[in-house]
Order: C-alpha cells, then sequence, then structure tokens
C-alpha cells in the first residue's frame, strides 16, 4: 500500500529516485503512464495489467472509451528501478508533467503519482479549502468506514 508523500531530486537525464519509504513493495519493472491531472501515474506491472482489463471492458465504439485507452495505454511505459533504487522517466511524460529539479511523490494505495512541485503546491492549496472539500466530497459514498 502506498502513502503519503516525498519530495526526490529529478536529474537532468531524466532519473528519479523513488522513494523508498513510499516504494518498498515496488519490485521491478513498473509502469509510468500519463494522469489526469497533468502529472504521471506509477503502477506495479500486475497493478497496471489489472487497470488495462477494466479499460478493454469498457465500449470500444464510445469515443471517450479511445480517448481514455489513448491516454492511458498510449502514453505507458515499463521503467526498471536500478539497483541505486532510481528510475528514468520518459521525457514526454516528464515535460508533460511539468518536473524540473524535483518531484513529488504521492501515494494513491494501489499506485503512486508524480507530480512537479508547483502543480502540487496547487492540488494542495486546494485540498484546504475546506468548505469547498464538503461540497466536492458529499456525494461520495465512504460510509462503510
Amino acid at each position: 500500500m502506498f502513502f503519503g508523500q516525498l519530495v526526490r531530486s529529478c536529474y537532468e537525464d531524466n532519473r528519479l529516485a523513488v522513494p523508498a519509504k513510499l516504494g518498498s513493495s515496488l519490485v521491478s519493472p513498473i509502469v509510468v503512464t500519463q494522469g489526469f491531472d497533468r502529472n504521471i501515474l506509477v503502477m506495479p506491472d500486475d497493478v497496471f495489467e489489472k487497470f488495462i482489463r477494466l479499460l478493454m471492458n469498457l465500449n470500444v465504439a464510445d469515443p471517450l472509451t479511445r480517448r481514455l485507452q489513448r491516454l492511458l495505454i498510449g502514453n505507458a511505459t515499463y521503467c526498471e528501478i536500478d539497483k541505486n533504487g532510481m528510475i528514468v522517466l520518459p521525457a514526454g511524460l516528464r515535460q508533460m508533467a511539468g518536473i524540473t529539479s524535483e518531484a513529488v511523490w504521492v501515494g494513491q494505495g494501489t499506485y503512486m503519482e508524480i507530480w512537479s512541485q508547483e502543480s502540487w503546491r496547487q492540488q494542495e492549496f486546494e485540498l484546504q479549502d475546506f468548505i469547498s472539500n464538503t461540497q466536492r466530497f458529499a456525494s461520495l459514498n465512504i460510509a462503510g468506514l
């Protein structure tokens, strides 16, 4: 399970350290792909395979399905975690996410997200709007806790 957040340096050659605290259960290869919020999704291979199966069960005749598949499957790539605990981010994904010298890893349960510091600061700012959060999340059913 992945949770919490950590900042790690991203180097000019697109190498990025996988935080051991968040990713202790990550085993190579992992899958990285474009996220929904100008971020990068990071999944263990088995989680990504389950994710693909769900996407492939959607109606391919629906244009939204095809766009979603292009977004998530078309931008996916395997990454190896090297002996130093580093991955090489695809340059296109790094550019899309706006990641420069540092990246924020955010645990999301079965997967992680990688954000630029600027984009993550904006997310944190929005999440601290407690009045809006009440309205945003009121329709979600999390009653089983």
